[in-house]
């Protein structure tokens, strides 16, 4: 395994944060985003931004789409499913067959 060089970046509101891929995204402004309730704060932020680039921020649109659809959008995995199946179940929603 190779030992990845962390340079320092400065976002657009100028935090300061290290990384060592070329994600443009500051990890200090995302735990900001991070909503504090509903399904959307039960994830990872990759998670998270998957479904909101998708259009996804509510139960009901959700439950319009498939999980092997969910799958399909960068940053989902596979650890996310529980969590999002267990939300709809609450609201007696369901991902579509």
């Amino acid at each position: 395994m190779t030992n990845s060089e962390k340079n320092l970046r400065i976002c657009n509101k100028g935090h300061k944060y290290y990384k060592s891929t070329d994600c443009p995204t500051c990890p200090i402004c995302e735990q900001e985003r991070k909503p504090e309730h509903g399904f959307l704060s039960l994830l990872s932020a990759p998670a998270r931004r998957a479904l909101e680039n998708n259009g996804i921020t509510s139960l009901q649109k959700l439950s319009t789409f498939s999980e092997k659809e969910i799958l399909q959008f960068h940053g989902m995995g596979p650890a996310s499913l529980p969590k999002l199946r267990s939300a709809l179940k609450e609201m007696g929603l369901a991902f579509r067959n």
